[in-house]
């Protein structure tokens, strides 16, 4: 059993948050002073691939599986006007049958060297139980993906969401210049679910190893996705944060590991 490169991640300082966010909503401020712990965090995403070995280890169902169906944006589909809306509110996702991890669109097949998507936390859970590894705390991932630098990263092109540049898909895990940490896509692609109950009150002390709030109905992911915009979405930078309920499973989700 192959665990994914990890990088290893000294004992450092760095001042997590930000003073001006572009979504107040998220609770990304204030700046402060964060001690971590030397830890190790892997350079890609989660891959298909991966992912795949796992499944045939443990014969394990992910939840988009066992409900049969799970949330696709509008413009990867055929037709989209065939599917159910998943909200008023942004009508550009629709839930999918047949949609999980192995069939990212409903009816295609996943690439291996692309990120895995639909999955929830209690999937990744399982996963990382079964790698021996786990999520990484939202310090230790804001950490190794600052600074993200002159880093393009892969995120949507055109006018949102009606009108891509290009059709808006995954890119292979290591399809991307690394940032100084070695690590690719530190931003853009997917969503990445990291171990933290969201919450958008934090202290502006210094803190050392923060591990979020101890419970909570929704979780933290870090990073933006190949659906984020500037004129949406501008959410594609280390400090970026969304809450997403546990048991969400969309198609610009994923996560990496870290032990």
């Amino acid at each position: 059993m192959k665990i994914p490169e990890l990088l290893q991640m000294p004992q450092s300082e760095f001042v997590m948050g930000a003073l001006h966010a572009p979504h107040p909503e998220d609770g990304e401020g204030p700046e402060r002073l964060i001690t971590l712990s030397a830890y190790r965090i892997s350079a890609t995403a989660v891959s298909n691939a991966e992912f795949a070995e796992f499944i045939q280890a443990t014969g394990y169902r992910t939840a988009a599986e066992d409900r049969g169906r799970s949330q696709v944006f509008q413009g990867r589909l055929s037709d989209p006007e065939g599917h159910l809306k998943v909200s008023s509110t942004v009508p550009w996702w629709r839930w999918v049958d047949g949609a999980f991890w192995a069939r990212p669109n409903g009816t295609d097949h996943a690439e291996p060297d692309h990120p895995v998507v639909h999955v929830n936390r209690t999937d990744v859970a399982a996963y990382c139980a079964w790698r021996g590894v786990r999520l990484p705390t939202e310090a230790e991932w804001e950490n190794a993906a600052t600074p993200q630098g002159a880093v393009a990263p892969h995120i949507w092109q055109g006018q949102f969401p009606d009108a891509p540049v290009s059709p808006p898909n995954t890119r292979a895990v290591q399809d991307a210049v690394p940032n100084a940490h070695g690590l690719y896509h530190s931003c853009g692609n997917v969503w990445e679910w990291v171990s933290d109950r969201f919450n958008r009150l934090h202290s502006p002390r210094p803190d050392r190893n923060p591990k979020g709030p101890l419970n909570g109905q929704t979780g933290v992911v870090k990073g933006g996705s190949y659906l984020c915009s500037p004129s949406y979405c501008a959410r594609f930078r280390p400090s970026s944060r969304r809450q997403e309920v546990l048991n969400a499973t969309t198609c610009h989700l994923g996560f990496r590991v870290a032990v």
